[in-house]
């Protein structure tokens, strides 16, 4: 497909736009207003797709009601009831944009679009939820609206100011709407027309201008540079059926993921960071850390990959038809499987990537698995990872311990102990942090005690040599062995330099 660098229109013209967010704002139907006209109660039911107690405190039919009712509950509401809602807006041109629509084989209303407020000024337009069509399939070039997903990539990106921003793959705009709050200028790719149409209406309702681009992921903005990168791609993987524009990328197994981190190093400015969500095969009698790695390999670029999900291939197959509402497609689904089967595919994995163009001859490569909660929102966390990273690559070994620590606030100690003739004895003894990434590491007494040392008063290797006469070890194998240790608790955030 040829890229286009058209400007994509908004549903409505400017003063439609102005007019319909008039409506919008003069009715309060933001998050704050929605949440205090229904109650906790009702917004709890809501998230759950309980729409009970929502219509019971929405029967009084001003305009906040009505909306609520039409785009929150999706209920179908008189013509009168919904003009008055939307003006000043005309009916006419809410029509004509596919705002609402006809209720079929009856009168009144009903959404045409998903419009949903994202906080108290932005509103994300998408394609109705496939829930609220009564399972009804969803479209080829269906646009989702705010999710989990999105959500889980939003969370992970730290907000500090760049010049430039490109949103990979965005959809309606839920992550062009974030970046544009902390970049200078936005740039959005998205291979589907009809989704960049979407994104130019979230934009323009929630006061934004972004450069909007058409093409194939990164295939717009060949040849150009960006301080920050996010994508959420259509990741699912599988044979290269592509059905769904919004999961499915066309190419076989993961290798849409595998396709993002190569063209990393091109696409960032140096010292630009890339956020994606990705999916990887767990295949037989391979390592999927090692399998995940293999894809960074020659890009130079230090990177974090963390695992936070396992689904085998059964419930991934089943998520995923149930996602566009196919059903029960058994042929549908056994393809898939036999796909899986041939493969040698025994689970699939999700998860984030962060990529960083730092310069270094010997980036840091890290892919591991993050299964605990994590201390939100996960883009500080992230963030702080890379910098100890660069605090640990600027010391060697005797750097290490010269330097001066401070346990982390909140560390527990948790013991496994198994009672013999002598009484307890300690089997397994963990500690655990409970703020921040919330890692648990598993240590011997002289690693436990070296921990609870660090007050900031000594040096690390003040500290080894006390630890070495109290224990009878000779200094010089505690000071080999201390190292690595101190840089493993360092990259953790178990220690924190002073």
């Amino acid at each position: 497909m040829t890229d286009e660098t058209t400007t994509y229109p908004a549903l409505l013209d400017a003063a439609g736009i102005d007019r319909l967010r008039t409506a919008l704002t003069t009715a309060r139907f933001t998050s704050t207003g929605i949440a205090e006209r229904l109650g906790p109660q009702a917004t709890a039911a809501v998230s759950r797709n309980d729409y009970r107690a929502a219509l019971r405190r929405t029967g009084d039919g001003d305009p906040l009601d009505t909306l609520i009712r039409i785009f929150i509950c999706a209920q179908t509401e008189s013509t009168a009831a919904v003009s008055a809602a939307l003006a000043p807006l005309p009916l006419t041109d809410a029509l004509a944009a596919g705002l609402v629509e006809p209720a079929p084989g009856g009168p009144g209303l009903r959404q045409g679009v998903d419009l949903e407020p994202y906080g108290d000024d932005w509103w994300v337009i998408s394609d109705v939820p496939a829930h609220l069509r009564a399972g009804q399939p969803l479209a080829a070039d269906h646009v989702l609206g705010v999710g989990g997903s999105s959500t889980t990539l939003a969370d992970a990106v730290r907000r500090r100011p760049v010049g430039t921003a490109l949103d990979l793959g965005t959809g309606c705009g839920v992550q062009a709407l974030h970046l544009a709050g902390h970049a200078t200028s936005v740039t959005a790719t998205d291979l589907s027309a009809r989704a960049l149409r979407f994104a130019a209406t979230t934009a323009a309702l929630s006061g934004q201008r972004w450069e909007l681009l058409h093409g194939d992921l990164a295939a717009p903005v060949a040849g150009r540079r960006f301080d920050l990168v996010v994508s959420n791609p259509p990741f699912v993987v599988g044979p290269g059926t592509a059905t769904h524009v919004y999961r499915d990328s066309g190419r076989i197994g993961d290798g849409v993921c595998a396709e993002l981190a190569a063209a990393a190093d091109d696409l960032l400015a140096d010292g630009g960071t890339m956020h994606y969500l990705a999916n990887w095969l767990h295949v037989t009698g391979e390592d999927w850390a090692e399998r995940v790695a293999g894809w960074l390999t020659g890009t130079g670029l230090d990177a974090w990959v963390i695992q936070r999900e396992v689904a085998d291939p059964v419930s991934y197959v089943n998520l995923w038809l149930a996602d566009a509402s196919e059903g029960p497609d058994a042929h549908r689904a056994a393809a898939w499987l036999d796909w899986f089967d041939a493969q040698k595919v025994e689970a699939v994995g999700f998860g984030l990537v962060t990529l960083r163009r730092a310069g270094h001859t010997d980036p840091v490569v890290r892919v591991e698995e993050l299964r605990q909660q994590v201390t939100p929102p996960l883009g500080e966390r992230v963030d702080e990872w890379f910098s100890r990273q660069d605090w640990l690559r600027a010391r060697d070994d005797a750097g290490l311990l010269a330097a001066r620590y401070q346990a982390a606030d909140g560390l527990r100690l948790r013991q496994e102990a198994s009672l013999g003739e002598d009484g307890w004895a300690v089997d397994r003894q963990t500690v655990t942090m409970t703020d921040g990434l919330r890692w648990s590491e598993e240590i011997d007494p002289l690693v436990l005690a070296l921990i609870g040392g660090c007050d900031g008063a000594m040096a690390m290797r003040d500290q080894v040599t006390l630890l070495a006469t109290a224990y009878g070890v000779p200094e010089s194998e505690l000071v080999d062995a201390a190292a690595p240790i101190v840089g493993r608790l360092v990259e953790r955030g178990i220690l924190r330099p002073v």
